[in-house]
């Protein structure tokens, strides 16, 4: 055991003695890796950051139920009486087309215009709160309410966030994508990296392997050099996102005050940043993989 853990020990040293003896290339290839790493990671930042502002600005979710105009005072005790009665119903709120012009003129100034109308064009109102918030049954809550009579409209008023919703889904699928897309890209950048490793030292590979040294030997060093390599671009991805963070963080305080609410950017968490360098290292060492035992079983002694 103590025989084993030297010599991965030294394999170790040897490979980052040699990544220090070539920074330039290193440095290249490092900053690569990270690069086509942060692309996505960033993204996957900003769709969860953007998820986040999303809930903290929406409020909870609820229906403004509008009466037609011809709705008489008893017309609107029988809604409220139904929609107390209602199960999928947790509490209701009745607003008045007096105090729905009030409420319009007090938040935008109007009052000149809202004086010159001969009669208050806005109906009466009903504002529900449902037991369950969950989006299929507040649609099916506003379908059947649209048909009741006196009934003119039912607006959902986090339908905004439901298509925030609908786009993050979409991005997410596309970071998925473009993250794919991007982890076959270093795949092929520590395969090519490696295959030229092994063509510069073939001679050496053959006469090792005349000596007796068995393919998991000669193939060590790659793959220490190929999981380094990627573990080095991961943390240059976290660096980068991490940044990225910080510089915009400033920017958003402004929209911040804008809106009235709290947003501050989140960089990646704990388990987020050990996942994208574990996933990073482990791209590198599939590549040297992938690379090394193929042209291992070429490299054959003549």
């Amino acid at each position: 055991m103590k025989v084993w853990l030297s010599q991965h020990v030294r394999t170790l040293a040897a490979t980052l003695a040699k990544l220090v003896r070539s920074p330039v290339a290193s440095l290249l290839n490092i900053g690569v890796v990270g690069v086509a790493l942060a692309l996505p990671v960033g993204f996957y930042v900003g769709l969860a950051n953007l998820q986040g502002f999303a809930r903290e600005l929406a409020a909870a979710p609820q229906l403004s139920l509008f009466l037609a105009l011809d709705a008489s005072g008893s017309d609107a005790k029988q809604i409220a009486s139904r929609l107390k009665q209602h199960p999928g119903v947790r509490n209701v709120t009745y607003i008045t087309r007096d105090q729905a012009l009030r409420e319009l003129v007090a938040r935008t100034g109007l009052a000149d215009v809202a004086g010159s109308l001969h009669h208050n064009p806005l109906p009466d109102a009903f504002v529900v709160d449902a037991n369950d918030r969950a989006t299929p049954t507040l649609e099916a809550l506003r379908d059947e309410f649209r048909r009741w009579p006196k009934i003119a409209h039912v607006q959902l008023d986090s339908a905004w966030a439901m298509r925030l919703e609908a786009v993050l889904k979409l991005g997410r699928l596309a970071v998925l994508m473009l993250g794919t897309l991007l982890a076959f890209g270093l795949l092929a950048i520590t395969f090519n990296t490696i295959r030229l490793q092994i063509m510069t030292r073939r001679d050496e590979i053959e006469v090792v392997k005349l000596m007796g040294a068995t393919d998991p030997f000669m193939r060590r060093p790659f793959l220490y050099y190929g999981a380094l390599l990627g573990l080095a671009g991961g943390v240059t991805a976290w660096g980068i996102v991490r940044g990225g963070v910080y510089l915009l963080s400033d920017a958003l305080a402004d929209l911040s005050q804008l809106y009235g609410a709290h947003l501050q950017l989140r960089p990646l968490t704990l388990e987020d940043s050990l996942s994208l360098l574990l996933f990073s290292a482990w791209l590198g060492w599939f590549g040297a993989w992938l690379s090394v035992s193929r042209h291992l079983s070429e490299t054959n002694p003549r």
